[in-house]
């Protein structure tokens, strides 16, 4: 049975050949999450052209084959994912040349490239994107996957299976994946943004920054598993809010600021310039 066929199948996962290009910190955290999920490394190839960067990968990852040039992983796979900057994916696709087999499933993690762009570039191909975000690095990430047009149910499956290494997936209409992108994708950096803001707050209350650090990480990692748990945001920052206490009062400041419309706006910001990078 060839790839497509066992992906249609439904066929395990970890007899899958998989071709990583690009060896970044995204590509590495997928890999790490494929070993963990017992996936085989001998049928895990990664072409990275920076020897640096090949050399980390290979420190970190000893058991996987790691090669300079696209052309070089792609031969005998049936998935191909394209862990690669968005300018460069019509680059690799034309780097894995005539080496890409005919049906060979891509799975394209670059930001705002259509699937569309994708299939023009390597025609016959069906072709998933995918939009995962950094806390993948430890296995907590959170992604959306949308097919293209020669897509079967079974190569989103096996897309899906890929990314659930490393965290939770949704499916979404393509349209909607740049809006993936400002929202889960940008998401991290936002939150990261807040902890720093409640750490220096702590700092100017006075608190010594490493016990301020300690309780900010902390009351967010504590929020996110509550909210994980509950799934309403709304009632779990009501019964905080006690009348006249002290959340109200710092949540009147935060209201006054507008740091609800200003997420918002980064969002719709961020959505945006998704759209502009598929477009360049």
């Amino acid at each position: 049975m060839n790839g497509s066929a066992a992906r249609d199948a439904g066929s395990s996962v970890e007899s899958v050949r998989i071709a990583l290009i690009g060896g970044g910190k995204m590509g590495l955290a997928l890999v790490s999450g494929w070993l963990d999920r017992g996936f085989d490394a001998a049928d895990i190839v990664v072409a990275e052209p920076d020897a640096d960067r090949r050399r980390e990968i290979e420190a970190a990852q000893p058991a996987i084959h790691v090669v300079p040039a696209a052309a070089w992983a792609v031969p005998d796979a049936d998935v191909v994912v394209l862990a690669v900057k968005p300018g460069d994916v019509a680059g690799a696709l034309e780097s894995a040349g005539a080496a890409l087999g005919e049906r060979a499933l891509i799975v394209s993690i670059a930001a705002g490239v259509t699937t569309t762009t994708i299939e023009a570039a390597a025609p016959g191909r069906p072709v998933v994107r995918a939009m995962p975000n950094t806390p993948a690095l430890v296995g907590q990430g959170a992604a959306a996957i949308s097919g293209g047009g020669s897509a079967t149910s079974g190569d989103l499956d096996t897309a899906e299976r890929l990314l659930r290494a490393v965290g939770s997936v949704v499916r979404v209409p393509e349209h909607l994946l740049d809006a993936v992108t400002g929202l889960s994708g940008s998401g991290p950096a936002y939150v990261f943004l807040v902890a720093e803001a409640l750490i220096e707050a702590g700092v100017l209350a006075g608190l010594p920054r490493d016990v301020s650090a300690d309780l900010s990480i902390q009351t967010l990692l504590g929020a996110a598993t509550l909210l994980a748990a509950e799934r309403d945001p709304e009632r779990l920052r009501a019964m905080v809010t006690s009348p006249g206490g002290t959340t109200a009062a710092g949540l009147h400041q935060l209201e006054r600021a507008g740091v609800r419309a200003a997420f918002l706006d980064a969002i719709a910001a961020a959505t945006n310039r998704s759209k502009e990078l598929g477009s360049i």
